[in-house]
């Protein structure tokens, strides 16, 4: 049988593409392997994501990090520990306890030295009986910018948590806030969120609504910016009165929501900006704002 020269290429690219996976280490999870079945609304694995590395604005190097939980509707809490870890010197490198449905971008970094070279950490998440675990390096094709597309000059949406306060954009870096609530008591998150239009204007239809891996078929146009709110760890649950609450330009990008808690303990939550750009930047690791809220929740008998 003759091969088509086609064949040979898409052949030859194919083996390419198993040899860099290779010395990245992907392929490398514990059994059993990711499923790669037909997603279900429980019961599946939840895996790491790694979107990249970047240079923070200071000059310094981190591990952009997300994931993908493969179910429908489930979602799972996973302490640190033994079934989410993150090795050599973990546990605990500030991932998601909390982990929502599907995929979701860029929800921590990992700050790591200049000269971190080719060492690995790995992430470790053990889910409904599945073992997954992804590398995460500095290998220079996973470099990363997500302070600005280049292709457009768009940057991400700034977030404040109080008037004329300070700015956070991209990734998160540590604790943007610090608040304390009563269990079982509504606590009021204001945040502010702006932002500025791409340098370069192309003149091309808004792209349906989802986007980044996350297509929406029927939704819609994507708004052009938007916040929402979400439990990243905690010893309880949050209910938030509106998880996407309404943004309010002539008030400078004023919203409003509550969240209430079911348990005492320290909380992170996760406030995610997004323009017009979509989920993960619709694939480009840019433009979207992650921050990290903490909020100390006393229980009834501390008040």
């Amino acid at each position: 049988m003759t091969i088509s020269l086609g064949y040979r290429r898409a052949a030859a690219v194919l083996a390419a593409a198993a040899a860099i996976a290779a010395s990245l280490g992907v392929g490398r999870a514990q059994a059993p392997a990711l499923p790669l079945g037909p997603n279900r609304n429980a019961g599946e694995a939840v895996t790491g994501a790694f979107e990249g590395w970047f240079y923070e604005p200071d000059g310094s190097v981190s591990l952009l990090v997300g994931y993908f939980n493969r179910n429908l509707k489930q979602v799972l809490d996973i302490p640190v520990g033994p079934n989410n870890r993150i090795e050599p010197g973990g546990p605990d490198y500030g991932q998601p306890t909390h982990f929502l449905p599907r995929r979701q971008w860029g929800v921590f970094t990992i700050p790591v030295p200049k000269d971190f070279g080719d060492r690995k950490l790995m992430w470790t998440i053990v889910a409904n009986g599945n073992t997954t675990t992804i590398p995460l390096s500095v290998h220079p094709q996973y470099q990363v910018e997500p302070y600005e597309e280049k292709g457009m000059g768009n940057t991400p949406p700034t977030l404040r948590f109080e008037p004329g306060g300070a700015a956070h954009a991209g990734p998160p870096l540590g604790i943007a806030a610090t608040l304390t609530a009563d269990m079982g008591q509504p606590l009021t998150l204001p945040a502010w969120v702006t932002d500025k239009p791409a340098k370069f204007v192309v003149n091309v239809p808004r792209p349906p609504g989802g986007g980044g891996g996350n297509a929406g078929r029927g939704r819609g146009a994507r708004p052009d910016l938007s916040l929402t709110w979400a439990l990243h760890r905690g010893p309880g649950g949050v209910t938030f009165s509106d998880a996407k609450p309404a943004i309010d330009k002539a008030a400078e990008g004023k919203t409003t929501t509550t969240a209430t808690f079911t348990a005492p303990g320290e909380y992170i939550l996760r406030a995610q900006a997004n323009d017009v750009s979509g989920e993960g930047g619709g694939g480009f690791q840019c433009c979207w704002t992650n921050a990290h809220v903490r909020v100390t929740v006393k229980s009834e008998t501390a008040r």
